[in-house]
């Protein structure tokens, strides 16, 4: 592990393996640097230096108040410093808006590569207040039920599978993340519908996804693709249920970067 400095003195903790050109590896939602390890392998072996880090409050990296998504613009900005001037980034769900977002205001990348972005363009959002009633959970000291409502008015999953999650023994991990689903409801709410700045971005875009995934993850794909003329679209058939394959991913990464 190393630290990396953000823009508001907020240490974030990074990961690298493998040697060849430098990829960094933005998660979304509820998950840390250790949930992206067997991707990040996945590209170590496709001989690619994989980067993965902790998003703000997660895992191993700090965080500060207020929650700004600007603020985790900072600390892939930073990341990407420290790893090389020429990286390129693949961001995944929420992790892939940040990406783009972070693209939007400056921060340069060699090849951008989306994975299954969930940008609703302006349909179906969830109410405006959804932050601030996680983070009052946060400050309640109840993590577990931020990161329920999260799951249940950002994400949209059904009663019964949030329950049965609840009631596994993974729940616990899952539940310290409580105060970064503020972030990624923060993040994808600001950027429902791309701004012109995100969508004319200058370096190569590609824009991933799997054969079967949700029905909005399809449908955010597409219309990314038409607001997007310049951006390669790609369809990973082995990457199912909003989840990157790590092997496919590679190779198709990898492909591009050669």
């Amino acid at each position: 592990m190393e630290i990396v400095t953000s823009a508001d003195g907020t240490p974030i903790a990074t990961y690298t393996t493998g040697d060849g050109p430098t990829v960094v590896i933005v998660n979304g939602a509820l998950s840390t640097a250790r949930d992206a390890g067997e991707v990040a392998r996945a590209f170590a072996d496709a001989g690619m230096r994989a980067v993965t880090y902790d998003r703000r409050a997660r895992g191993q990296s700090g965080d500060a108040s207020p929650a700004e998504p600007l603020r985790e613009v900072d600390d892939l900005a930073a990341v990407i410093a420290a790893s090389g001037s020429d990286a390129a980034v693949i961001g995944h769900s929420s992790g892939a808006v940040l990406a783009l977002y972070a693209a939007g205001e400056g921060v340069s990348t060699a090849h951008l590569f989306l994975s299954e972005p969930p940008f609703r363009f302006g349909e179906d959002d969830p109410a405006s207040d959804l932050a601030d009633r996680i983070q009052a959970l946060v400050d309640d000291g109840r993590p577990g039920d931020a990161v329920v409502l999260f799951q249940r008015e950002a994400v949209g999953l059904p009663d019964a599978f949030i329950e049965q999650f609840r009631a596994s023994p993974a729940f616990g991990q899952v539940a310290r993340l409580g105060r970064s689903a503020v972030y990624d409801t923060l993040v994808t709410q600001r950027t429902s519908t791309p701004t012109a700045a995100m969508l004319g971005v200058a370096m190569p875009v590609t824009i991933l996804r799997g054969s079967d995934t949700m029905p909005i993850l399809v449908a955010a794909a597409s219309r990314l693709s038409d607001a997007m003329p310049q951006a390669e679209s790609v369809e990973v058939p082995e990457s199912v249920a909003h989840r990157m394959d790590p092997a496919a991913t590679a190779r198709t990464v990898a492909e591009r970067l050669r």
